[in-house]
């Protein structure tokens, strides 16, 4: 899963990047060369992958002065078991499933932060590198897990399925044929309210000073007081800690 997510993200940079050399020399050819101005504001998105899922923040921030800022971000990220492990479903539909999992989890994050420059670019071809630390509240929606499975049936000819609840008691390994859809269990997801912290190192590289191009890297640190179920018969998880990587884009202006 994260090997699949990093070469993936490593895609969608390649096209970003060859993007940027086409359209910046058009359209900032008389602006974001001096590395002495200060631009106040900025806006980016950072898509990454982590060491359990992978996701996208949104990121507003400000300049309190020259090194440092302070921001705003929102962070929607799927949350998986390092336990999770993929099989092939022999169903129509060939859909894999993960055995001994109860529930898919998505989070919902908001967080305050600052950011500081460590090492600030020498000319504009150079890279500034910067250390920042969020701290904001986390909600958790962990919907059911649904397998599709063989219907209990008196012929051994004409065999039918049927979508239910994954149950550890019930079903093995052989006798799940797939998952279930999306939408199965949407009426019955649980929130799980939660505290993340994070601490990010970011190496920007942008070729004018205007714009924002940066490698970002860190760790995540989420606090679950009512503990996160994922798997069965593996303890719900009150602590849990990721490491990421992600492509950081975005602009500035005054």
């Amino acid at each position: 899963m994260f090997k699949r997510g990093l070469f993936s993200l490593y895609f969608v940079f390649c096209i970003y990047f060859f993007k940027s050399q086409e359209t910046t020399s058009d359209f900032y050819d008389e602006e974001g060369t001096n590395l002495n101005v200060l631009y106040r504001n900025d806006q980016s998105l950072k898509v990454y992958v982590n060491t359990r899922g992978y996701g996208i923040i949104f990121r507003r921030g400000k300049h309190q002065s020259i090194k440092t800022r302070s921001f705003y971000e929102f962070d929607i990220q799927t949350l998986n078991s390092i336990k999770e492990v993929s099989s092939k479903g022999i169903a129509e539909t060939k859909n894999s499933f993960v055995f001994g999992k109860i529930n898919t989890v998505l989070l919902l994050r908001g967080a305050l932060g600052v950011q500081n420059v460590i090492f600030s670019k020498a000319s504009i071809n150079s890279v500034e590198v910067r250390y920042s630390f969020s701290l904001g509240p986390t909600l958790a929606f962990a919907k059911p897990y649904y397998v599709q499975v063989y219907r209990p049936s008196v012929s051994s000819i004409i065999k039918q399925s049927e979508i239910v609840k994954f149950d550890s008691e019930k079903f093995t390994i052989d006798s799940i044929i797939g998952r279930g859809g999306l939408l199965y269990g949407m009426d019955e997801i649980v929130l799980y309210p939660a505290l993340t912290a994070k601490f990010n190192l970011s190496f920007e590289y942008a070729p004018y000073t205007n714009l924002i191009r940066a490698i970002e890297t860190g760790i995540s640190i989420d606090y679950f007081p009512k503990a996160l179920p994922i798997m069965a018969r593996n303890p719900a998880e009150n602590l849990i800690f990721t490491l990421h990587i992600g492509l950081v884009f975005g602009k500035k202006w005054f």
